[in-house]
């Protein structure tokens, strides 16, 4: 059922639809060098050879994951001798050119700039990080989009009705209820859509003449809907980000949602806890002192009793964080202090603030003057703790969020007291 034709590709109308770039190139047979980036099942490999079958060009399949540079190497050799003998361009279609490391990649650079190859590569990997520089300035990177639920129905109602490559001559009878599942299932991917149809249709039972697919066949048919996720990839990044961001939004809902997509896919639950124990101090911090409490209790719950059982535990600390007042002073303060310390290097502790054990460094004045709060009113001393360099300069501004505010009070009353600006 894989399209022949721009006119049977469903989805990507913003790269492919009537009047837009690439469809102009493929039409006007004047199309160069291209990456297409996108989940798996929106049609990478499906553009590709509509690409090579809609112009005067040569197709050659090459995969990152079964061939090499030798293989590489005859492709071109041959692209070449079909440049020269036939006039022929020659497509080289690499699927998974993320898999290629940077070396590898290196091999198709003099090939794509003199036009020997037309190179198009596939990628579910993000190219900003996967493809080498060079490459990725030689070629126009094309982002396919997971296929909308309309179009996964038009694509299995095309395979019911096809009689040729389809499941037409089956004459099979099928419950909206069951399309709406596989479409469900399918999550975007028209692989999944069509592969799950034609199981179900082999488990259909017989309805009178016809074979009948419903709900429950396609139920048992897909078993358990597994979702895209890759723990050392992009989508890893995407979703932990999500978190982090609905959680800095105080948006609980959203934060639980993105918290669930990760641990249904596998991610790894501690994972998850020591992002939440960075967000407490980084976007919480002592506008609620507690927060920081209760996401370390949720990755002690983790280690304790690991998963599924934490699941609880994280969605109880991710919405306690998602409803906690926010304040990202300690962040601000840390980002300036090491900025300091890079700037001002290994400056030297003041000789009051020093300690003494010694009689040596009790004669060369370490500790001499030093003030001890707790032998004043209030335990409040006034004393210099800054080298010069930094003296009077302010780290800390608490804001007036929860805790916070009393904290910005209490310093505020302090150096009233003790006549300090």
């Amino acid at each position: 059922m894989r399209p022949r034709t721009l006119e049977e590709f469903e989805g990507q109308e913003e790269i492919v639809g009537p009047g837009e770039p690439l469809r102009k190139a493929i039409e006007e047979d004047n199309i160069s060098s291209m990456i297409f980036w996108g989940p798996p099942g929106s049609g990478k490999t499906t553009l590709a050879r509509i690409i090579a079958n809609s112009t005067s060009s040569d197709f050659v399949k090459f995969s990152a994951v079964t061939a090499g540079v030798p293989e590489l190497r005859k492709i071109i050799q041959a692209a070449k001798d079909t440049r020269k003998f036939y006039n022929r361009r020659t497509i080289l279609f690499v699927d998974e050119i993320h898999r290629f490391n940077k070396a590898q990649q290196d091999a198709f650079l003099p090939h794509v700039e003199d036009g020997t190859i037309i190179l198009i590569g596939a990628t579910t990997e993000n190219p900003s990080f996967e493809v080498i520089s060079p490459l990725l300035s030689r070629v126009r990177v094309y982002v396919l989009k997971r296929l909308e639920p309309h179009h996964l129905r038009r694509i299995l109602e095309r395979a019911l009705s096809d009689e040729q490559r389809g499941l037409g001559s089956l004459n099979l009878e099928v419950d909206y209820e069951a399309i709406d599942i596989i479409v469900g299932i399918a999550d975007g991917d028209a692989r999944i859509a069509l592969n799950l149809l034609e199981l179900a249709a082999f488990l259909a039972t017989e309805s009178g003449k016809k074979l009948r697919i419903d709900a429950e066949i396609v139920k048992k048919a897909a078993q358990e809907k597994t979702f895209l996720y890759d723990k050392a990839g992009e989508e890893h990044f995407n979703l932990i980000s999500a978190l982090h961001k609905s959680l800095r939004d105080s948006d609980p809902d959203a934060s639980l949602y993105w918290l669930g997509r990760m641990l249904e896919a596998g991610e790894d639950p501690l994972y998850i806890a020591r992002r939440l124990i960075r967000f407490a101090s980084e976007d919480v911090g002592n506008a609620d002192p507690q927060a920081l409490v209760v996401a370390v209790s949720a990755m002690q719950a983790c280690h304790f009793v690991g998963m599924p059982e934490c699941d609880l535990a994280l969605a109880q600390a991710v919405t306690y964080l998602a409803t906690a007042p926010k304040s990202n002073s300690l962040y601000i303060a840390y980002g300036e202090v090491r900025s300091d310390v890079r700037e001002y290097g290994a400056l030297p502790v003041p000789l009051h603030i020093r300690n003494a054990p010694t009689r040596l460094m009790k004669e060369l004045g370490y500790g001499k003057g030093y003030k001890y709060a707790h032998d004043y009113p209030e335990h409040l001393v006034s004393q210099k703790h800054m080298p010069p360099e930094l003296e009077g300069k302010r780290y800390y501004r608490p804001t007036d969020q929860g805790y916070e505010k009393v904290i910005s009070e209490r310093l505020k009353n302090w150096r009233k007291k003790l006549g300090l600006q």
